[in-house]
């Protein structure tokens, strides 16, 4: 299967019905949760299977999606930061298994609960704290402040709980995890990402900014327009734009921690570094090897809302489903994206969405899954 926008295109693919199937579904799940637009691609580590969007990019120019919209990624970024930590590793530039102050040397742990690894960073089990990072973010043409992460560490980046025991998710561990990657190789974290995974994938629709002249989705809350002044009390000044279909428009913006969650990029870039983690002994190596992509897809640390490998995480409930799964989201506001891949198939597959609250993705891909 294989469409845009419904309208079959050529590549792989079990044929037309299977096409219309998911186009079906992906309109039901649209309607269902009130999603102005739904980008979708699925694919093997050596095949794109399937792309499609429905709905809208834009509501107040009523521009249909498409898959080469651009979309912030959010924490979807975590997969392509933890990816380029383990290859540099591979390569001994990192050394996963060191304490972070071995690399920043004014890092100060904390003297009961230990002193986190990058590996630790990676798995969420440094111990560190994750507040909301709402206002983390700035419009698109203001300049970035070179200030902000620093802060954002010295306030949060101590672990409050023991290092190397139960995981929780913590942004703020991809933020130090970003910090060790630019100290141990001497480049920021941006350009390693570029050099270790963009560059060598072909994702070249994906970058830490908007590519000029192409086209991308408005992030939408949808809120009664009574909400609205709250709305733009809580997020950065300028952020909140016009007022459409009883949605709230957000003017374009960037997020401030590119490693935790920097990207922008469409969905078929996306999947294209998600079928990289789905691939089998058998399929030919592409930027990791075998051994690595096991070692981030196997679950080993368990946490209460998930259970965590190397950036792939996994809903507890989860873990006895057949097939198996890791996955990871990528949500804030205006947009809520997420990311599967199912080992045992070689399949990968990811929906990016332009509305600011949960909806059910996993009825999304457990039918895909079942149609490819």
């Amino acid at each position: 299967m294989n469409t845009t926008n419904g309208h079959s295109t050529s590549g792989p693919g079990p044929g037309a019905g299977s096409d219309d199937r998911a186009r079906d579904l992906m309109e039901e799940v649209a309607t269902a949760h009130r999603i102005p637009g739904l980008t979708v691609a699925v694919a093997t580590p050596d095949a794109l299977l399937y792309t499609g969007a429905v709905g809208y990019a834009d509501l107040a120019d009523r521009r249909p999606a498409s898959v080469d919209d651009q979309y912030p990624w959010f924490s979807m970024t975590k997969i392509a930061t933890a990816t380029t930590a383990v290859r540099l590793h591979r390569s001994g530039v990192l050394d996963l298994d060191a304490p972070i102050g071995h690399y920043l040397p004014d890092y100060r742990p904390h003297p009961k609960h230990g002193h986190p690894t990058t590996r630790h960073l990676l798995t969420h089990t440094a111990g560190l704290s994750n507040p909301v990072p709402v206002r983390w973010v700035r419009l698109e043409h203001e300049p970035a402040d070179a200030t902000v992460i620093g802060r954002i560490i010295a306030e949060h980046g101590t672990p409050v709980r023991a290092v190397g025991h139960q995981a929780s998710y913590s942004n703020i561990g991809y933020l130090l995890a970003g910090e060790v990657i630019a100290a141990a190789s001497g480049h920021s974290v941006e350009d390693n990402v570029r050099h270790q995974v963009l560059q060598p994938l072909s994702m070249t629709t994906t970058s830490y900014d908007y590519l000029p002249d192409a086209s991308r989705s408005v992030g939408y809350v949808r809120v009664p327009r009574p909400v609205v002044p709250l709305l733009r009390a809580a997020l950065p000044r300028g952020l909140v734009g016009h007022r459409i279909a009883g949605h709230s428009a957000l003017n374009p913006f960037l997020i401030n921690g590119a490693a935790f969650g920097g990207l922008v990029g469409t969905v078929t870039d996306a999947v294209r570094l998600a079928a990289v983690h789905a691939a089998q002994p058998h399929d030919p190596e592409r930027i990791l090897s075998h051994d690595d992509i096991d070692a981030m897809r196997t679950i080993a640390s368990p946490g209460k809302r998930f259970d965590h490998g190397i950036g792939w995480f996994r809903k507890p409930a989860d873990a006895h489903r057949t097939p198996g799964f890791v996955e990871h989201y990528g949500t804030g506001c205006g947009y809520w994206n997420a990311m599967r891949i199912y080992p045992e198939r070689r399949l990968a597959m990811v929906a990016m969405t332009n509305t600011t609250y949960a909806w059910d993705f996993d009825r999304l891909f457990t039918r895909l899954e079942e149609l490819s």
